[in-house]
C-alpha cells in the first residue's frame, strides 16, 4: 500500500494559543485579527519576533527580525510577551487528539508533526477529506486553526503545509511537483538555508525546478553530501519514516462525526460498537487495559456532553467497553439528533498488571464475570490476529453490515 503522510502545522502557533487563551478570559478582542505579533519586551521594546498577525504581515513584518523594526513598520503594533508554559500545555493537548486518530505520530516541534495516515485511510473517503475533517475537529475543539499537507512522505508533506496559509488543506503528490513545487524560489525548499541558497545563486540556480534539473555531481563538488539531499529534495525523494514518538500514554480513545445525525439509540448503538472495537484493539496493541471508560455525545447544534464510569476491574475487552458505553449513553442522552460520538479510556495499566478483586463482589458473580471475560479475550484475539493478516475490513459484525 503507498504510504500517505500528514504534516500538521499550527498556524501562528504562539500568537493563536496566546489568542484562544484571552478569548477564554474574557477578552473581547481576537488579537488574531489586528496587527499584533508575540516577542519582545513591551517597555524595552528589545527582543525578535515570534509569531505576528495575518495583519501585522501586511506591513511587511517578519518573524526573526527585530522588535523594535516591526515597530517602526506598524506604529500601533500591538505586543505581548511569550508564555512558554501555555504553549507546551497546548501543544501536549493537540498531540494527544492527534493520537486518538493514530499512534503514528511524530511530533517535529512545540507547533507540528507527521502523521502516517497509511493505516487510518480505510476509515475515511480519501485523504483529503481525512484532514479537512481532523482541520475542523481541531478548531472546533481548542479553537486554533492548522494547515495539513498530504503527499506520499515527509518531505513533500512538510512543502504542501507551507503553502497558502492559513486554515488549509493542500496535496504535493509526486505527480503534482512540477506544477506546485518546482516554480517556488529554492530559498522554499525544505533545508535550503541561506548560504547553500548562496551557493546555488551563483551556480545561476533560483528555482527549485533549476535545481532539480542540475547536475547532483556539480551540487556535490560546492556543497558536498548537503548538495545531492537538496538535489533529491527538489525532485521529491525521501525515504525517512514517520517514527512514532514514545509517550506515556495517558489515555487512548477514539471520536467519529457521523455522516448523518444519528437519532435513535439504534444508531448510535452501532457507532459505538465500532468504536469500542478500534479502542478495544488499540489497547491490546499497546498491552494496556483500562480502569475508566469516558462517553462524549456532540449534538447537532455542537453541544457537548461527557460521563465517565469507573470498572471494578481493569479491562481491554471490546464487549465491556461497549457495553459500559452504551449505559454512558443511556444515562447522557436526551433525545436531540447526534452529530458525533467518542469512546475514550484513561487510568490505565499494564495488561500483565495483577488484579484486585472487590471483595463485596458475590462469589458467583465473580466465577461468571471471570468466565465471560476470558471468552471475550479469546474471542478479541482471535479477531485481532485476523485484522492484521488480512486488514481491519477483513471481519465485520453483522450489525455493521446494510440491511
Amino acid at each position: 500500500m503507498k504510504k500517505i503522510i500528514f504534516h500538521i502545522d499550527v498556524n501562528s502557533a504562539y500568537l493563536s494559543w496566546t489568542a484562544v487563551e484571552q478569548l477564554k478570559n474574557g477578552s473581547t478582542h481576537d488579537i488574531r485579527e489586528i496587527p499584533a505579533i508575540i516577542g519582545g519586551n513591551q517597555e524595552s521594546r528589545h527582543g525578535i519576533v515570534l509569531a505576528k498577525s495575518v495583519s501585522a504581515k501586511k506591513f511587511g513584518i517578519q518573524t526573526g527580525e527585530p522588535v523594535a523594526n516591526a515597530l517602526r513598520k506598524c506604529p500601533n503594533l500591538e505586543m505581548y510577551p511569550p508564555n512558554h508554559a501555555m504553549y507546551h500545555e497546548y501543544s501536549e493537548k493537540l498531540m494527544a487528539f492527534l493520537r486518538d486518530y493514530t499512534p503514528d505520530i511524530e511530533q517535529l516541534s512545540v507547533d507540528e508533526c507527521f502523521m502516517d495516515f497509511t493505516g487510518i485511510a480505510h476509515r475515511f473517503s480519501s485523504p483529503v477529506e481525512a484532514a479537512r475533517e481532523i482541520k475542523e475537529a481541531i478548531y472546533e475543539k481548542f479553537g486554533f486553526t492548522v494547515n495539513i499537507g498530504i503527499s506520499v512522505n515527509r518531505l513533500l508533506a512538510k512543502m504542501a503545509s507551507d503553502f497558502q496559509k492559513p486554515n488549509k488543506v493542500h496535496t504535493l503528490f509526486p505527480e503534482e511537483i512540477p506544477a506546485k513545487m518546482w516554480p517556488l524560489p529554492v530559498s522554499e525548499l525544505y533545508m535550503a538555508g541561506r548560504s547553500s541558497v548562496e551557493v546555488l545563486q551563483k551556480l545561476e540556480i533560483r528555482t527549485i525546478g533549476e535545481l532539480a534539473k542540475a547536475d547532483p555531481t556539480l551540487l556535490e563538488l560546492h556543497l558536498k553530501s548537503h548538495g545531492r539531499t537538496l538535489w533529491e529534495f527538489a525532485n521529491g525523494i525521501d525515504n525517512s519514516k514517520v517514527v512514532r514518538d514514545r509517550v506515556e500514554t495517558k489515555g487512548i480513545g477514539n471520536s467519529t462525526t457521523l455522516p448523518k445525525d444519528a437519532t435513535t439509540e439504534e444508531e448510535a448503538r452501532k457507532v459505538l460498537l465500532w468504536l469500542a472495537e478500534t479502542v478495544g484493539g488499540r489497547l491490546r496493541k499497546e498491552k494496556q487495559k483500562a480502569h475508566m471508560v469516558s462517553l462524549e455525545i456532540k449534538y447537532h447544534t455542537f453541544q457537548s456532553v461527557s460521563h465517565q464510569k469507573q470498572l471494578s476491574r481493569a479491562t481491554s475487552e471490546d464487549q465491556t467497553i461497549y457495553e459500559t458505553a452504551c449505559k454512558l449513553f443511556r444515562e447522557l442522552w436526551d433525545g436531540e439528533p447526534i452529530r458525533l460520538l467518542g469512546i475514550r479510556t484513561s487510568k490505565l495499566v499494564d495488561d500483565d498488571a495483577p488484579e484486585q478483586m472487590n471483595l463485596f463482589e458475590l462469589q458467583e458473580n465473580m466465577e461468571r464475570d471471570v468466565a465471560k471475560g476470558a471468552k471475550y479475550k479469546k474471542l478479541d484475539h482471535a479477531l485481532d490476529q485476523i485484522r492484521k493478516k488480512y486488514g481491519d475490513d477483513a471481519i465485520k459484525r453483522g450489525s455493521f453490515l446494510e440491511k
